[in-house]
């Protein structure tokens, strides 16, 4: 799963994904739920891959991964992770709209709670990376470079992926972010 706010790159990261396992010979399915994400809502991204995939929604307990781009978001979807799976998650955090309208406050010591449940994270500053690599809007690559370090393709299956999907003009700066996330 891809989980994040509107505006982070969730769609091209799952688009990314998507082609590198489709290169790689897997069947996979992709599919997005918006939550009023052009104003900063919830966005839920779902890849699932293997010989032969039937759906691409992901239950409770079944992601094997949550690549999360902003902490709350990990937080809200955890319960999809199953035993023994991962959570990769930019440590930023994004106000809800409740908290932008001081209804609430953003919680605290959420990835404590979630280490606490037995939850394994992988915690990256990917927005300090990003703008390292040249744009904060690059945030999903550098996250993309983080979880290829738990998968056995090649690093320049990976590279090759991000020249498919990203327009040219932003390629070299991708791969930058890819890299950054990759060695962090």
């Amino acid at each position: 799963m891809i989980v994040g706010v509107g505006g982070q790159g969730s769609i091209l990261a799952s688009k990314l994904l998507g082609t590198l396992l489709t290169g790689e010979g897997y069947d996979v399915k992709v599919s997005e739920v918006h939550g009023m994400s052009q104003r900063g809502g919830s966005v839920v991204t779902y890849v699932r891959f293997g010989d032969k995939v039937y759906s691409p929604v992901v239950s409770e307990g079944e992601a094997d991964f949550i690549v999360s781009f902003e902490k709350l978001e990990a937080a809200r979807h955890s319960v999809c992770l199953r035993t023994g799976g991962k959570i990769i998650v930019n440590t930023q955090e994004i106000d809800p709209m409740p908290v932008i309208t001081g209804a609430a406050s953003y919680p605290s010591d959420i990835l404590k709670e979630l280490k606490a449940k037995g939850v394994y994270i992988d915690e990256i500053d990917a927005l300090s990376l990003a703008e390292q690599a040249g744009s904060a809007k690059s945030v999903n690559i550098v996250l993309m470079g983080r979880l290829a370090k738990y998968f056995h393709i090649e690093k320049e299956k990976w590279i090759a992926a991000i020249e498919k999907c990203v327009k040219p003009q932003f390629v070299e700066m991708n791969k930058k972010a890819f890299e950054l996330g990759y060695n962090a």
